[in-house]
């Protein structure tokens, strides 16, 4: 089997996954990088032995695929002219910012005929997988709520530094950082979300120093031990106008009601989850090795630790509990073969909705409002494997 040829678009943060679709002999190999910052395209050139290039538009005709992994507000801008020029798609969650483009992708995919694949690598994760398998066994019934709560531990030094802080760059940390469980909670709940309210604020890192328009973050910028606590930090990006902390309720169209909570300022980072059915509840602790699924189904008690059923999190290799490895493997096997896959852009198209409406809830003091749904016609395509185009 030949190397397919791999683009990369887009060199920062999830450079990562760069790193692990470089595997020449055995299926993938990067060919050519396009990263507009000349320090990190050389490094890129060094470490691939690929072509550096600034614009993006020079992989076409040189790769059989492409990774975007460039600030979300341009995902689907880049995704769409590289589906009409026929390269197969990876495009980086969310799938935009804008709820108009993520649509006008859809359409573009299949009318090109091109794959689309969207990086939701949470449904690779153990913990996440291990949970629909209890779910799918019928361990708590069928579920009915679900609740979860991220500790963003490290959401000064990741979002608070760049173009995350930036609304006009993400939109909003509901949509930026919470596509990937809302997505998850979607998974879980065999449903999507209909109705959103929420509530957030920019709370802590407001008024915190921020360096100088046009310079680069330090070279540390990434220091637990120096900025503790949170009002420790410098540094910020210049423009700081996301929030911080936010809550965030969903009614889904099969009645499952769930709420979602983010906080960027707290000492320690993990997410929980907990799914409650009309038979049972189970929740996670931990999301790797190490970690554990536990179930209460047997009977009612007041509280009690010890859970009816304990499973472990099964180890993995890998970025984000061994999911980075397991998404490309499955993006590299979509682009060969096709056929249907574990992520979907309808989904994701989803979680940017539903982030998206929570988000203008937030800002207008909590009022409910409507998640608009997809065009059935074109989920009934995306849900046959996007299969041919029309």
């Amino acid at each position: 089997m030949s190397d397919l040829r791999i683009g990369v678009i887009g060199y920062g943060l999830r450079g990562t996954l760069a790193k692990l679709a470089h595997r020449p002999g055995e299926g993938s190999r990067v060919v050519g990088v396009a990263e507009l910052d000349p320090d990190l395209r050389a490094a890129a050139a060094a470490a691939f032995g690929a072509k550096p290039y600034e614009d993006w538009r020079h992989l076409i005709g040189e790769v059989d695929a492409a990774l975007v992994l460039t600030p979300d507000g341009t995902h689907a801008d880049i995704a769409g002219e590289l589906l009409r020029a026929g390269v197969p798609a990876f495009v980086e969650k969310p799938l935009d910012i804008s709820l108009e483009r993520c649509d006008e992708l859809l359409r573009t995919a299949r009318e090109s005929g091109t794959r689309l694949y969207v990086g939701h690598n949470m449904r690779h994760m153990p913990a996440v997988r291990l949970m629909r398998e209890l779910i799918g066994q019928g361990a708590i019934g069928q579920v009915r709520t679900i609740w979860v709560r991220h500790f963003v531990g490290h959401g000064g030094d990741f979002y608070f530094k760049d173009w995350h802080a930036d609304r006009t760059q993400v939109g909003g940390l509901l949509l930026q950082k919470a596509a990937h469980d809302l997505d998850v909670v979607h998974w879980l709940a065999g449903g999507y979300t209909t109705r959103v309210q929420a509530f957030g604020d920019l709370m802590v890192y407001g008024d915190l120093p921020r360096r100088e328009p046009g310079t680069r973050k330090e070279g540390d910028w990434y220091a637990p031990a120096a900025n503790w606590p949170p009002l420790a930090q410098r540094g910020l990006n210049p423009v700081v106008d996301v929030e911080d902390v936010s809550v965030m309720n969903m009614v889904l169209d099969n009645g499952v009601i769930a709420a979602y909570q983010q906080c960027h300022f707290t000492p320690d980072y993990w997410r929980n989850y907990t799914v409650i059915g009309d038979a049972g509840r189970l929740e996670n602790f931990g999301d790797g090795p190490g970690g554990v699924v536990k179930v209460w189904n047997a009977r009612r008690s007041g509280y009690r630790p010890e859970a009816d059923a304990v499973h472990e999190i099964p180890a993995a290799e890998g970025g984000h509990g061994g999911a980075d490895p397991k998404l490309l493997a499955e993006f590299f096997r979509f682009v060969r073969q096709g056929g249907r896959t574990d992520t979907s852009p309808v989904a994701a198209r989803m979680a940017v909705a539903a982030g998206i409406r929570a988000t203008e809830s937030l800002r207008a003091g909590g009022t409910p409002l409507d998640v608009p749904p997809l065009d059935p016609d074109l989920t009934g395509w995306f849900e046959a494997g996007q299969v041919s185009a029309r």
